[in-house]
């Protein structure tokens, strides 16, 4: 992906390294949230959090990953924030954030949490946008990856190979698909022949 070996090997990364950066700090941030006395609230501040976070994997994906400049520094850009995943949908180091990346996007988004929703609010709330980046990376690992054996796990990975090999331009939301239904880019349903 990159000419300079090191700044290539600095792009891939194991499906497990987001797990050890992002378990501790959802722990970290619901006992923080609890010892400055969100109480039972923390439900509440969790499951919005969440919500967030899947609004945002839609948004992002459709939007900014998806954005296809023809040519010059954008079309590098692209191709190298989404368009490999494209052009190698199968390549296992290449399918979890670097945390060069994840890492400095998280800290953005728990900071403009911090100011918007205050404290002690935003702590569980981002940890329940983190909790959801983190089942997003699992997930999305898992249908290029692993065999599904549940009716949902299959549903999912086909969902999101019609995105990769058929229908580009719909099936943006990878770990919550129901986006799709509401913005009208759920990709069409395969029927099997009778």
């Amino acid at each position: 992906m990159f000419d300079i070996k090191w700044l290539d090997k600095c792009s891939r990364v194991h499906w497990t390294v987001p797990l050890f950066i992002f378990v501790p700090t959802i722990i970290v941030m619901l006992v923080l949230g609890f010892v400055h006395h969100v109480g039972a609230w923390v439900v509440a501040w969790v499951a919005g959090g969440y919500v967030i976070w899947t609004l945002t994997e839609y948004w992002l994906h459709r939007v900014v990953f998806h954005f296809e400049p023809d040519h010059g520094i954008g079309a590098r850009l692209h191709w190298i924030i989404h368009g490999v995943h494209h052009d190698h949908p199968n390549d296992p180091m290449r399918l979890v954030m670097p945390p060069s990346v994840s890492v400095p996007l998280a800290a953005l988004f728990v900071w403009v949490f911090s100011l918007v929703f205050g404290s002690p609010g935003f702590l569980p709330l981002s940890a329940g946008f983190l909790g959801g980046y983190l089942g997003y990376d699992m997930l999305h690992y898992h249908v290029h990856h692993r065999t599904a054996t549940t009716r949902l796990g299959k549903l999912m990975r086909e969902l999101h190979m019609r995105h990769h090999f058929q229908e580009h331009d719909k099936g943006y939301g990878v770990s919550a698909p129901f986006w799709d239904h509401v913005f009208g880019t759920a990709p069409s349903r395969r029927h099997p022949a009778r």
